[in-house]
């Protein structure tokens, strides 16, 4: 890195490794490095941590220790429960519903399953990116066996409702996973209050490393195996576990959820003061997203008639780190599939800006960020036909 300025807001893509959590992980990388799964007392050392870390999680959503399986990521976990669900229970049915704007480890899964005979209705959302209950229920067919919606959208931060679609799901005897990798850490999140049966975690979304992650499954569900091998994770996930990774995870849960209520209030006070800068002094923007049912650090904008890609490199000059969308999709020219499905224009998709900012954030950091913005969205219109056109049409 040089020593210019770095302004962090792109916390969706990933996080840095918390100091504490990197304290935790370490003697577990040096001196307690015993495989859990053997007996001697070195092990056993990595055993306790292991289970330790499993009750720390569990605690964090009133889960019962047993209902958490460690993984490397939240594709795995994704993959792993919609896989599961779809194997273990096909004999009664083979439909599974999901949304038009699920991240690409759901959406791509489901996919994957279409090519295996499943069929996968995907739901429209509204304008916020809300999913529409009604349609929901209209979806749903005696074939049905699992609905797969997120918490929470990585791209343009709109929360579902969640008790409401498990309570649809519970009332049809179906299955109903969430992809909580934006969600988890920054909201409360309650197993038994929002009533899904399967959720999908990774660790890097909240100060924890990268590479690890965890599916809750609700005891009783019959979750097959992705991995096989040997009998870890209750011989449902085969593989030497990450003793140190899965330690750090933890840790960092911990944290989060200790320091959740002064994290979100600080984070919405700096989120609001980017929208009403952003939509009040810049032309032609527009909030993606709900305005206030949304997660605490995300700020999502459609910039008109520029690129996103050249809004970045812009910003990246000015040592600010931003994005357009999900860090999963960043090598694509298509605009955001999210942004489609709420209802914007391919032209206005292209130029969205996202801000996702994590606690350390401050009004200052915000305030540069926006008065920069504005010369550089300037700039960037300055040499766009597009925007002379617009305006010869519109003096």
């Amino acid at each position: 890195m040089s020593d210019k300025k770095l302004i962090y807001m792109d916390s969706a893509a990933t996080t840095n490794v918390a100091p504490e959590v990197f304290e935790a992980m370490t003697p577990y990388f040096k001196d307690r490095y015993g495989n859990a799964s053997a007996i001697y007392d070195l092990a056993q050392e990595s055993k306790t941590a292991l289970e330790n870390s499993r009750k720390i999680i569990a605690d964090t959503i009133g889960a019962n220790p047993s209902e958490i399986y460690f993984t490397s990521c939240g594709t795995e976990s994704d993959n792993w429960a919609l896989k599961s669900i779809a194997a273990a229970y096909k004999a009664k049915g083979n439909h599974i519903i999901t949304s038009k704007i699920e991240h690409h480890a759901i959406h791509n899964t489901c996919m994957a399953l279409e090519k295996e005979g499943y069929e996968v209705t995907y739901l429209d959302v509204d304008e916020y990116g809300t999913v529409k209950l009604e349609e929901l229920k209209k979806a749903i067919k005696p074939t049905t066996i699992l609905i797969s919606i997120m918490y929470a959208n990585n791209e343009i931060g709109t929360i579902q409702p969640i008790s409401e679609i498990a309570k649809i799901a519970k009332e049809k005897k179906i299955f109903f996973h969430t992809d909580a990798v934006q969600a988890y850490a920054h909201i409360p999140i309650s197993v038994e209050k929002d009533g899904f049966d399967m959720m999908s975690v990774s660790g890097h979304k909240f100060n924890a490393p990268k590479g690890v992650g965890f599916l809750y499954c609700r005891k009783g569900i019959n979750l097959i195996p992705l991995l096989h091998g040997g009998a870890q994770e209750s011989n449902r996930r085969a593989g030497t576990e990450n003793i140190p990774y899965i330690v750090g995870m933890a840790k960092a849960a911990e944290i989060a959820h200790a320091k959740m209520e002064e994290r979100a209030k600080s984070q919405k006070q700096v989120r609001d003061h980017l929208i009403e800068r952003i939509i009040n002094e810049i032309p032609y923007t527009r909030l993606n997203g709900h305005r206030e049912n949304r997660l605490p650090n995300n700020v999502n904008i459609s910039i008109r008639f520029i690129e996103g890609e050249s809004l970045l490199l812009s910003l990246n000059d000015i040592g600010v780190c931003a994005s357009t969308g999900s860090a999963c999709a960043s090598g694509s020219l298509d605009p955001s599939h999210v942004l489609l499905a709420i209802g914007l224009p391919h032209e206005i998709a292209h130029g969205s800006l996202r801000l996702s900012i994590d606690h350390k954030i401050t009004m200052e950091d915000a305030d540069y960020v926006v008065d920069h913005l504005k010369q550089i969205v300037e700039n960037l219109r300055s040499m766009s036909p597009l925007y002379e056109d617009f305006k010869k049409q519109n003096p």
